[in-house]
């Protein structure tokens, strides 16, 4: 083991967090870490469950004289998202994660550090063996594919827990109180496209990048560029001047397109068109992204392109699909309403499939977006599908736990948290059906530019948080 974040207190939350790191945990890929899970809740003594979706609970019981308290769920996701700087040569399957201390900050080398939610999952095993941690009979939830879709939680059986409470540590702000989230669903689009002769003589590959990215629901408000999107553009300003033979753009579903390119064949030397699209661009995005570039660069000559009817109607979708912010509320003033992310884009052997992120506190909007997906489908002959759909989760205007965490942060910090709503999706929606009736809240220390290699976590605010959650379990 690496020990960099050795005897930095909360010590044994950051012993786990940083065995964490050692461990694969990419969702879709987390038998390794569900095993370790596993493993340290039975070494410890304690009931442990690991289910067919490979989600983990583990049962500690209460405190002495705390036995007649209702129990609680402490929940978190085991799974990361893996995304890496350009030309990083790391495979998130075999390494470890490259951790630094800087500062006050937990960094990685140019990958995602998995804080999100690394960290939850340290603290919930962290508790297992404080034993100076007063508490009633603790249920620890650690959920599978929450980065994908969330289908650990989608197949959480009810059954296996008594607490009608439950505290979500997956929250990036401390001293921020979530108690209401955003629905969502992933969507793809297929278009079908046929290949035909190139008739070209020479080629180039085009590349977007430089952007920003970051998460699609808490950072979609900032009107940051998506590579995919901004592709689509251009190739409309040339069409009619190239050929496409192969594309691809986006890392993550849920994580805001930070590049995309194509491989094009041209008569043509349109140099100094892409300077000018590049300089609009960049004046476009001038805040949000300033270090967006397009490169282009001369390769070999393939024998295929897109037939004409095929490249419209790739063009044509990359426009119409929807991206950004699609409505704000009314009833919460700054809050993101409903959005999309356009967060992939592939070239498979007989179609080019678009990877979206659909999210709304409001069903009807939801499905109002998805319907554009079914219309654009409609006029290129692409095949919609929905996956991983979660509802949202309303607010609870009587909510016991909101009124201990608040009274609890007022006592040790002496003044008010901020209670609020979000529109990222979390868990806590579906555990209204999986588990019934609960009083949910979620919380979690400061951290940065999470689904990005630049994501970073405050080790004073871990601390803090890990002693506030302490102090509410015992309030409790």
């Amino acid at each position: 083991m690496m020990q960099v974040l050795k005897n930095i207190k909360p010590e044994r939350v950051m012993f786990y967090f940083e065995k964490l790191t050692e461990i694969p945990r990419e969702s879709g890929n987390e038998k390794q870490v569900s095993d370790y899970l596993k493993k340290v809740g039975e070494e410890l003594g304690y009931e442990v469950i690991q289910d067919e979706s490979m989600n983990v609970i583990i049962k500690k019981p209460a405190s002495p004289e705390m036995e007649d308290r209702d129990a609680i769920i402490i929940q978190g996701h085991m799974d990361m998202v893996c995304a890496k700087e350009k030309g990083k040569d790391f495979d998130f399957a075999t390494q470890a994660i490259e951790i630094k201390v800087d500062g006050d900050f937990i960094r990685t080398e140019g990958t995602t550090l998995g804080a999100d939610n690394g960290i939850a999952v340290a603290m919930g095993l962290a508790l297992l063996e404080d034993k100076d941690a007063i508490h009633p009979k603790l249920e620890l939830l650690f959920t599978t594919e929450e980065e994908t879709g969330m289908d650990g939680a989608i197949n959480v059986d009810g059954k296996y827990f008594t607490a009608k409470t439950l505290i979500n540590i997956d929250s990036e702000e401390e001293g921020y109180f979530t108690v209401s989230c955003a629905g969502g669903v992933r969507v793809s689009l297929k278009i079908p496209y046929k290949l035909i002769k190139n008739p070209y003589k020479k080629a180039f590959e085009i590349e977007i990048s430089g952007l920003s990215g970051g998460h699609s629901g808490m950072e979609i408000n900032k009107g940051r560029a998506n590579g995919i999107k901004l592709l689509g553009r251009l190739l409309n300003e040339l069409k009619g001047v190239h050929g496409i033979t192969s594309l691809d753009g986006g890392e993550k579903m849920n994580a805001i397109a930070k590049r995309a390119k194509a491989l094009v064949s041209t008569n043509s030397d349109f140099l100094e068109d892409i300077k000018y699209i590049e300089s609009v661009f960049k004046n476009e995005f001038r805040t949000s992204d300033p270090n967006l570039m397009i490169t282009i660069t001369p390769c070999e000559l393939p024998d295929q392109i897109m037939g004409e009817v095929s490249t419209n109607h790739l063009i044509n979708a990359m426009l119409l699909l929807p991206n950004g912010v699609q409505t704000m509320s009314n009833e919460i003033e700054g809050l993101v309403e409903s959005s999309n992310n356009v967060g992939v884009m592939t070239m498979n052997e007989k179609t080019i499939e678009f990877d979206s992120a659909v999210r709304s506190s409001v069903a009807s909007f939801k499905d109002e977006i998805v319907k554009r997906f079914f219309a654009i489908g409609e006029l290129t002959g692409a095949k919609v599908t929905l996956n991983s759909a979660y509802p949202a989760w309303p607010y609870k205007a009587d909510s016991k736990i909101r009124d201990v965490m608040v009274e609890v942060y007022e006592q040790m910090y002496s003044k008010k948290p901020e209670v609020m709503a979000i529109h990222a999706g979390l868990e806590t929606g579906i555990f209204t059906e999986r588990i019934g009736e609960i009083d949910m809240i979620s919380i979690g220390p400061d951290m940065w530019d999470v689904h990005t290699p630049n994501e970073h976590v405050s080790i004073s605010s871990v601390e803090r948080t890990y002693e506030f959650l302490k102090e509410v379990l015992q309030k409790m």
